[in-house]
């Protein structure tokens, strides 16, 4: 099969189209013909093994994991003896999580992560819906706590998990404010954002507007000025980094290491938002696509063969939402 390895960290031109035999599935997991997968910032944070400190994951010296990719949407061919509720010929979608491997014509899943695909989306919308997605239920629904009357700030409303989550928060019921640049500003006031500030002109942590929950996913504020947007009692979820461009021992760790240090100090609630790999999670995201209430939104598309292309315009910051690759 065709598949985009990768031999040593590095840039784009690191990543290679080639030929590696097909997977063969374990007793407990599935195989899947891919028919598109996504691209997310990890992707390029593997692929760079960046920043260094995540090498002891990653692989030290090389990437641990050949083929690169998590997130992908296609249909089953064949299934482990024993897999009991996925059949071949299912349509499925899923995040492969550290194990990687999604840039591929097929890939091997165990059945716990993978999900039946929303009956209303592409494969190609379905792809950009697992990590993205699963990041913005959990910070909003399980850290943030959000409900019908909060008021909800997301700094960096116009990428891959700020556009899924200003429509949660919506389906939650909150009061929506995004932030994002003025040329996203018609895109995340059409997902449903009641309040837009343009960063470019002007500043959410001016104290102006205080929030109940503030989800920030950047990564390029301090703590003590995404505080300044926070009601007295109110949730700061750390999800940031996307400002980070690599280079250095840790990155964006001590963000949440000072996170961490503060939050017993402070009336603020500060948590750390992590996450894993996870069926239900997947599940409940169908059933917000299947009620109208989540869709996902592409950029663009790229072919299998122009991967490090697609990672290049990633890099670059040009995008906005989804990034998806098409096979």
């Amino acid at each position: 099969m065709k598949a985009i390895v990768q031999d040593r960290y590095g840039p784009p031109e690191t990543l290679a189209l080639a030929d590696v035999p097909t997977p063969v599935p374990a007793p407990d997991e599935v195989l899947v013909r891919v028919e598109a997968a996504a691209l997310n910032a990890y992707d390029w944070h593997a692929m760079r093994g960046d920043p260094r400190m995540a090498r002891l994951a990653m692989g030290r010296s090389r990437p641990r994991a050949r083929i690169r990719g998590r997130d992908f949407a296609g249909r089953v061919e064949a299934v482990g003896a024993q897999v009991r509720e996925v059949r071949p010929g299912d349509a499925v979608f899923g995040d492969l999580g550290d194990a990687n491997g999604a840039f591929a014509e097929y890939v091997c899943v165990p059945e716990a992560l993978v999900a039946a695909m929303p009956a209303n989306l592409t494969p190609h919308q379905a792809a950009a819906l697992p990590l993205a997605g699963v990041t913005a239920l959990l910070g909003l629904r399980d850290v943030g706590r959000v409900g019908p009357g909060h008021s909800v700030l997301i700094n960096g409303a116009s990428g891959g998990v700020g556009t899924l989550a200003v429509q949660l928060a919506k389906a939650f019921g909150a009061t929506v404010t995004g932030v994002c640049s003025g040329r996203n500003v018609d895109l995340v006031r059409s997902l449903g954002a009641d309040h837009i500030v343009d960063y470019t002109r002007d500043d959410f942590a001016d104290g102006t507007r205080r929030h109940d929950v503030v989800f920030d996913l950047v990564g390029n504020r301090t703590l003590g000025e995404l505080r300044r947007a926070l009601t007295p009692t109110g949730t700061l979820v750390l999800s940031g980094g996307g400002v980070y461009r690599g280079g250095s021992l840790i990155g964006p760790v001590w963000l949440i290491a000072r996170g961490r240090l503060l939050a017993p100090l402070v009336r603020h609630r500060i948590v750390t938002l992590t996450t894993a790999p996870d069926r239900h999670h997947l599940d409940t995201l169908r059933a917000h696509v299947e009620a109208g209430r989540l869709t996902p939104v592409i950029d663009r598309t790229y072919p299998l063969h122009e991967v490090p292309e697609a990672i290049r315009y990633l890099e670059g910051e040009h995008a906005r939402a989804k990034v998806v690759i098409t096979l």
